[in-house]
């Protein structure tokens, strides 16, 4: 294969208001947070943003760090808000303020790849379609709930957090999957990280992998690990989720579960603590595995 793990999805503009910290804007989108995490980490990346073609230097970071980009033309690139009304950092307001439209299956090339993620911050993006198509080319397809419970209103444009009626047909379709604590709740009525991932294995996937604020669950062929996380601050929050799930996902091309999930906690750690997608190196996340994951 061409390529360990190719990202889909829209790049993104972020504008962060964070609790009584100062607003800012910065380059965002799950394609890129997962795509700088797992080059950095080692992986072979492809990263695929319909975005608007004048905005594609904001994926220069990703191929500083060694992922080849491939844009799909739209006449905007999303722009979302993103408000911290609370110290919790797990509450948020977002309004998506514009996107650049859903992605069909025609526009998406057809890359040889190992995974294919798709990396996406709200339900404009993906549709059944286009998963069922990319199913049918054979990838190993792999998913961020967000991608579906982030609903947008299309006539105030803020995003609600919604149950998915179709969740049971896009999580059987998949071999990985992401959700954060606040989406493993809507989803499945479980307030336990632990018996909502047992919920969703049931419908059909094999390994899930669950973030909230203390740290990153993995519930593995019909076991449940846990790595708590060990960052010092949280300047750096947006982007955890993506973050994490691309550390473990390139951790897992050559370890097993457990390992993978302390590598993916010392990583997010290291960049939670900056913001903006990660910018570390391999020898950093070692030294914080070692020094505070026990490995």
């Amino acid at each position: 294969m061409k390529y360990d793990i190719t990202f889909l999805g829209h790049m993104c503009i972020d504008e962060i208001v964070p609790y009584g910290g100062k607003p800012h804007t910065a380059p965002g989108s799950a394609v890129l947070c997962g795509a700088m995490a797992a080059a950095r980490a080692g992986a072979r990346v492809a990263v695929v943003a319909k975005m608007a073609e004048a905005d594609s230097g904001t994926l220069d970071p990703a191929r500083q760090a060694g992922a080849d980009v491939f844009i799909i033309p739209a006449p905007v690139t999303t722009c979302n808000r993103v408000v911290h009304p609370t110290p919790d950092v797990d509450v948020r307001e977002m309004i998506m303020k514009c996107d650049a439209g859903s992605i069909s299956l025609a526009e998406v090339p057809d890359i040889q790849t190992r995974f294919l993620h798709l990396a996406g911050i709200s339900d404009r993006e993906f549709t059944l379609e286009l998963i069922g198509g990319l199913a049918g080319r054979g990838h190993s397809l792999s998913t961020d709930m967000q991608s579906f419970v982030r609903q947008v209103d299309t006539s105030t444009r803020r995003i609600d957090f919604c149950d998915v009626p179709a969740k049971r047909e896009i999580v059987a379709q998949m071999d990985r999957l992401k959700l954060d604590v606040v989406e493993a709740k809507l989803l499945t009525g479980f307030d336990d990280i632990e018996r909502a991932a047992c919920e969703i294995e049931s419908w059909g996937c094999p390994e899930i992998v669950i973030t909230e604020s203390g740290g990153v669950l993995a519930r593995v062929n019909g076991e449940t690990l846990f790595e708590p996380f060990s960052n010092r601050n949280i300047s750096g929050r947006t982007g955890r989720g993506d973050t994490t799930f691309a550390a473990y996902m390139t951790r897992r091309l050559t370890h097993s579960p457990a390992p993978s999930l302390k590598f993916a906690a010392a990583l997010v750690s290291i960049k939670m603590e900056t913001p903006g997608p990660f910018c570390g190196t391999l020898d950093e996340v070692l030294a914080r595995m070692q020094c505070e994951h026990g490995g």
